[in-house]
């Protein structure tokens, strides 16, 4: 990759970038981000680590407007780890309402318990240590360490790949799933500063959600249209493999929310017959129930009775 520098008011290279790569996109990126981030909750202060790592699992293929009134009721409920731990699990998933995808909110509780045990109930800053928690992978550690802590991660979400498979790559789309060559072209994009590479990771995941979206981008509100490779090349259409579709009518994941959201409303045991009402097809509803069983979301009891797990 070409060494690129900031440009200073008269158009001259800034000695003081040293050559960075990736410098001619960075500050462009984060002035814009300066002046266009939005105001959202778990970027204020206040929000702490806690505040942070809350948002970055509702955030997981959940849009923002859906996140912001149950985030806003977790924390409120919730406002340290210790006080999620100290609940049983399926109040976590109650709360969780209807953002879909609810092994996170287990996940979640788990990640409470184990920072309550084993940190003393504060979120570890330490990489490894966020890490090692459970139901946190690589993306989640690195999304905390950074936007919590200001440290120096690569934080590859949707968002970013896509910012950098068209400015830098100079293709539509990135692959389907985050590729050793993303990694390598994330870290090199880094800035050396932790402060500048933290806001860095904030300011390119905004971009790539208001204005290099994946479909409809606003290339003539993109602060770095001027140098994107895929504009440059007049806009290749995508040439890989298809893209995932998000279906969901007549899913098993559709009959599981309809099981799950029974079980939500009750505070109690369910008998097996209120669960039947809500899906016509019996195979498919007792696949689904069943799932659920399995993935720890529905403890079945005897006599036909299921809840909500509390262990």
């Amino acid at each position: 990759m070409t060494a690129l520098t900031k440009p200073q008011p008269d158009g001259t290279a800034d000695p003081s970038s040293e050559h960075a790569p990736g410098a001619s996109l960075h500050f462009p990126v984060i002035d814009w981000f300066d002046e266009h981030a939005r105001d959202l909750p778990w970027r204020r202060p206040e929000a702490g680590a806690w505040g942070v790592m809350v948002s970055e699992f509702m955030l997981q293929q959940t849009p923002v407007n859906r996140v912001l009134p149950v985030y806003e009721q977790w924390l409120a409920r919730w406002p340290r780890p210790a006080d999620l731990a100290a609940e049983a699990p399926g109040e976590a998933v109650r709360a969780w309402g209807r953002l879909g995808y609810p092994r996170r909110a287990l996940r979640l509780h788990g990640a409470a318990a184990a920072i309550t045990e084993r940190h003393g109930g504060d979120v570890p800053a330490d990489h490894a240590q966020l890490l090692a928690l459970p139901g946190i992978g690589e993306y989640t550690a690195a999304a905390v360490a950074s936007f919590a802590y200001g440290q120096r991660h690569a934080v590859l979400d949707t968002n970013v790949r896509r910012v950098f498979a068209r400015a830098v790559t100079g293709v539509q789309y990135p692959p389907n799933a985050t590729t050793a060559a993303e990694r390598r072209l994330a870290r090199a994009l880094l800035p050396e500063d932790e402060e500048t590479a933290a806001r860095w990771a904030a300011a390119s995941m905004e971009l790539g959600a208001l204005v290099c979206t994946a479909k409809n981008e606003s290339c003539h509100r993109c602060p770095i249209a001027a140098q994107c490779a895929w504009r440059l090349a007049d806009k290749p259409a995508h040439d890989g493999p298809p893209r995932r579709g998000q279906t969901y009518a007549g899913t098993d994941r559709q009959v599981r929310g309809r099981l799950l959201a029974v079980l939500r409303e009750t505070h109690g045991p369910v008998p097996q017959a209120a669960l039947d009402r809500v899906w016509q097809e019996p195979v498919q509803r007792a696949r689904a129930l069943d799932g659920l069983v399995a993935d720890g979301l529905v403890e079945p009891l005897p006599g036909g009775l299921y809840r909500l797990p509390l262990t």
